[in-house]
């Protein structure tokens, strides 16, 4: 992949004077690179807010009488965590913020191809940002993040609507990121960038952005429909007005179920770049890889109907919807066993990614298996909305997410900042996040199993000890979390120069300065080689000899 020397000029640094117009430089820029940064900052800061709600729900559940909050208050405080980490975090984390940075980059364009769109997507996230946050400030929302009708539509006497516009809002920034993305993945590819010489994050992202666009609009429409449904009491879902509260599942779960794959897709194009790196070898199975997750993305939208096992389904239908859940875990099961081919005999080097990639597959390995069991109707009916449920979702959404986009961070941080972290550091606050989520949730299926509800703050005494394990673990969970923000900080004042390719890694993005200029590179790149395209010999190395930087 040939490219030319490039100016040391960079998106981190503006030659305007004045602290306005720098500013200004900041929230009027079109540059990608610029965008995703606006996005770190607040995508990291809604789940600094969802991260305290989960506090206070987790000292409430450390003794089973519930006597912090009331039943209300405590259904305000699960569904602010709810709705913030699912719709201002989980689905626009690692697309915003690493897809916005490194789409162009990866397949060698000088941005994405609708650039104002691209700004447009991060004001209205705030927009919707600022929405929920408003209704969080004038009392909250009590009717979980799945907004269940009738109790959404009718009953409820909280801020439903503030809160279903700010998710509204959000859902119109996720379609302008996934209809870039579409677009430049078709029409800004460098010369040679084939479609099997694509990085698979960049497949990862492509899947994600179809789902975006095609079930997006579909909760979209759902949620006005409940609105419409609140202010003007038209009966659509609530059956003393004629309307149909199982349709409200329906239309709710065919986005949502595809939107669990919104937020675990692109982590697993994360990991791969990670295990290939790190491995010093050519991904085992790539085409595999790419298929599934294209594979994913079109199952993804035939198996919303495992969450109605118990909604008054027939069983015809959930014997249909439990198979097609299994045939999920197929393409699923491919990229995990690709990987792990990766590793066979390659030469591991344990860095601070590489750790937090080998623990995203532990934990998605847990939260796979378990969805399988979920995906029985008989298992599925006994464990239905209870903490076996909490915990599943946990592994593959939040365990998977997180550990995949810490991993992504930590490992283009030094691309995009031009700085180095401290490596010590880095691997203790990854093991420390590992044993910490581990400790939390998994007390959770054993609760689940035994017959806790979710969404309770009052339990018997027999629980107690589960939930003070689980509460101990979400301690150690956020130490994990706290670690990295100190580190990556200070990196940005005293680490050292990363260089342009600290990781001896392939890939477009590794071949322009760090930061990279406002336009990526000062020529169009020729792609000439597959991706991954590590020497033969690199796979033999001892990884213990090996060294960012040193020759191969």
């Amino acid at each position: 992949m040939a490219t030319t020397a490039l100016p040391q000029s960079t998106y981190l640094h503006d030659d305007t004077p004045g602290l306005w117009a720098w500013i200004k430089s900041w929230l009027f820029t079109v540059d990608h690179k610029r965008i995703a940064i606006l996005y770190l900052l607040s995508i990291n800061f809604f789940f600094l807010l969802g991260g305290l709600a989960a506090t206070v729900v987790r000292i409430e559940l450390v003794t089973p009488q519930g006597d912090l909050m009331s039943s209300d208050v405590y259904n305000r405080a699960f569904t602010l965590h709810g709705v913030i980490m699912v719709f201002f975090f989980l689905i626009p984390v690692i697309p915003s913020v690493l897809g916005n940075f490194l789409v162009p980059l990866m397949i060698g364009a000088r941005d994405l191809a609708f650039p104002r769109i691209n700004l447009l997507s991060w004001y209205l996230y705030m927009f919707g940002g600022i929405f929920a946050l408003s209704a969080a400030v004038l009392g909250g929302v009590d009717t979980g993040w799945t907004f269940y009708t009738p109790f959404s539509s009718t009953y409820s006497n909280s801020n439903v609507i503030l809160t279903i516009a700010g998710a509204f809002i959000m859902g119109f920034s996720s379609i302008a990121t996934g209809l870039n993305f579409i677009v430049t993945i078709h029409k800004m590819r460098a010369p040679g960038m084939t479609w099997f010489r694509l990085p698979l994050f960049i497949w990862s992202h492509y899947a994600t952005s179809l789902i975006i666009v095609l079930a997006t609009p579909v909760v979209g429409i759902t949620l006005l429909l409940v609105a419409i449904e609140r202010i003007w009491g038209v009966g659509i879902f609530d059956p003393a007005l004629g309307g149909d509260p199982v349709l409200f599942q329906h239309l709710f779960w065919f986005y949502s179920h595809p939107a669990v794959y919104i937020m675990i897709l692109p982590g697993f194009g994360v990991i791969s770049e990670l295990i290939a790196t790190f491995s010093r070898k050519r991904i085992f199975g790539y085409e595999f890889i790419a298929f599934s997750s294209m594979a994913i993305a079109i199952l993804g939208f035939l198996v919303w109907g495992h969450h109605m096992f118990v909604s008054s389904q027939s069983v015809y239908a959930s014997l249909i919807f439990s198979f097609i859940t299994m045939l999920v875990a197929i393409p699923s099961a491919i990229k995990v066993f690709n990987w792990t081919a990766t590793l066979y005999k390659g030469s591991i080097s344990y860095r601070t990614p590489m750790l937090y990639a080998l623990g995203f597959i532990g934990l998605f390995v847990i939260g796979g298996l378990t969805g399988i069991f979920l995906g029985v109707v008989a298992v599925d009916i006994h464990v239905t909305d209870t903490y076996f449920v909490v915990a599943h979702f946990h592994y593959v959404m939040v365990g998977g997410t997180i550990m995949a986009y810490l991993g992504g961070l930590h490992y283009w941080w030094p691309k995009m900042t031009g700085r180095m972290y401290n490596e010590v550091w880095g691997g203790i606050s990854a093991l420390i996040v590992f044993v910490g989520f581990n400790m939390t949730f998994f007390p959770q299926f054993v609760l689940g199993y035994l017959g806790m509800p979710r969404r309770y703050h009052v339990y018997p005494e027999e629980f107690q000890i589960l939930h003070v394990l689980s509460t101990a673990g979400a301690s150690i969970l956020a130490i994990g979390f706290i670690i990295p923000i100190i580190y990556l900080m200070g990196s940005l004042i005293a680490g050292k120069p990363a260089g342009d390719n600290p990781w001896d890694a392939t890939g477009l993005e590794w071949q322009t300065s760090s930061p990279p200029p406002t336009h990526n590179f000062h020529e169009t790149p020729i792609v000439t080689t597959e991706a991954y395209a590590y020497p033969p010999e690199a796979a033999e190395l001892d990884a213990r000899s090996w060294r960012p930087g040193s020759p191969l």
